[in-house]
Parts: C-alpha cells; sequence; structure tokens
C-alpha cells in the first residue's frame, strides 16, 4: 500500500489522537509525514515510532496559533522537501463547562485553535499548491458543526465556522487542482474525549484509525474527482440518527 509514495503531508496535532492515527496510516501509504504539534515530546515521539518502521517522518513543533510559526514551517517543509501535498487541520481543544462559567480568554483560545489556525496554515500552504499544481487540504471537523449540545458554545462556534472556512477555501481552490474536504468526524476513541469524559461509553465510540484511513482514502482519490463534505460515524453512536 504505497499510493502516498512521495508526496509530502503535515499533520498537525499529530503527537496523539486522531493525529497519532493519520501519521501513522499515511505513513504506512507511502507519504512522508511532517507531525507537528505544540508538544514536541509527542511529536519526537510519533515520528520516532514511525521512523523506526522505515518509513518518512520528521517531527516539528508548531503553536498553531501562531502564525510567524505556521508560516515558518510552510516555508520549512517546501525548503526540505520541495513540496508540500497534503495539510490535515487537524489540531483541536475544548473546554467543557457553561457560557456563563467559560471565559473570555478560553473562547478565544478555542476559536484561536480550532478555525484561525487552519485558516492561517491554509492560506500559507495554498499558495504552495497553487504553484506545483496540485495540493489537498483537509480540515478536521465534527459533528459539533451538525448539532448542538450543552457546554460546548465555543466548540460548536469554531467547528461550524471551520464547516463554512472550508466549504469557501473549496470553491476558491478548486480552479487551481488543489483539493479542500470538511471531515465530519463524530466521536473517536481518543484522549480528546477519554481524558474530560472517564464515564463514557467507549463501545459508541469508533477507532480513530478508522478516520485515519478515511483520510487515506480521500488523499487517495481519483484525480479529477473532489469530496468538499465527507460524514464519517462510529456506527453504534446513539447520538446521531
Amino acid at each position: 500500500m504505497t499510493e502516498l509514495k512521495n508526496k509530502v503531508v503535515l499533520v498537525t496535532g499529530g503527537g496523539r489522537g486522531l493525529g497519532e492515527a493519520v501519521s501513522h496510516t499515511l505513513a504506512l501509504a507511502g507519504a512522508s509525514i511532517v507531525v507537528a504539534d505544540i508538544r514536541g515530546e509527542l511529536a519526537q515521539k510519533v515520528a520516532g515510532d514511525i521512523q523506526s518502521k522505515n518509513l518518512q517522518a520528521m517531527p516539528l513543533v508548531l503553536d498553531v496559533t501562531d502564525e510567524t510559526q505556521a508560516e515558518t514551517a510552510i516555508n520549512k517543509i517546501v525548503s526540505q522537501y520541495g513540496r508540500l501535498d497534503a495539510l490535515i487541520n487537524n489540531a483541536g481543544t475544548d473546554v467543557t463547562v457553561s457560557i456563563e462559567e467559560l471565559s473570555i480568554q478560553d473562547w478565544d483560545r478555542i476559536l484561536a485553535v480550532n478555525l484561525r489556525a487552519p485558516f492561517i496554515l491554509s492560506k500559507f500552504a495554498l499558495p504552495v499548491m497553487k504553484k506545483q499544481g496540485s495540493g489537498y487540504i483537509i480540515n478536521i471537523s465534527s459533528t459539533a458543526a451538525k448539532r448542538a449540545w450543552a457546554n460546548a458554545s465555543a466548540y460548536h462556534a469554531s467547528k461550524w465556522g471551520l464547516l463554512g472556512f472550508s466549504h469557501a477555501l473549496h470553491v476558491e481552490a478548486r480552479p487551481y487542482n488543489v483539493k479542500v474536504t470538511a471531515l465530519v468526524a463524530g466521536g473517536m476513541q481518543t484522549p480528546f474525549l477519554l481524558d474530560r469524559f472517564p464515564d463514557i461509553d467507549v463501545s459508541k465510540l469508533q477507532d480513530p484509525k478508522n478516520v485515519a484511513e478515511t483520510i487515506r482514502f480521500l488523499l487517495s482519490s481519483p484525480e479529477g474527482t473532489v469530496i468538499p463534505e465527507m460524514m464519517v460515524l462510529p456506527l453504534a453512536e446513539s447520538s446521531w440518527p
């Protein structure tokens, strides 16, 4: 399975959870992975695990909310590899409290990570992809972009916004042979949920490897086809029709 051979892929939030699964899955498909995470030790571990399998990976410490770091990261990747074939905007965060309890600082931080950062990274990645005549940007959205529940107002705002941004980016990028997909993912067996909700029913959540395989499928889709939006849910998820 080497359909992504010679492809260079940047994965944000690559140090654990879905980002880690995506990094391993795409590396097995032949891609060179840039494992980006604000926690350098996690990025280093994931990249090291991939390298130990004689596959290609590079760790990158990246605060996705810092536009200077984002621009430097894109330039570094292009300088080292000569191209950037895919950007997976996966980094995300949340605070589970009511609107009254949610601080303005936390609202700003959640929007910065979940919505502003994909815009910034896409802004710097798109010119590279346009110049090379191809590329793929996948924004990891959520079922939180399709419905609402209590104590997640900033998360909902960011994911609804990310869904809209993805469709707008798709319209602007497609004339240049650059694909954009909003991947609406249901609940996963990742620290993002498990650390905050220890009593959650794990059987109702999907393995992040399954979502990673969906991303591999998207990146391997035929040249003349683009999928602007895709939803991938746990089969047993009870809170979705």
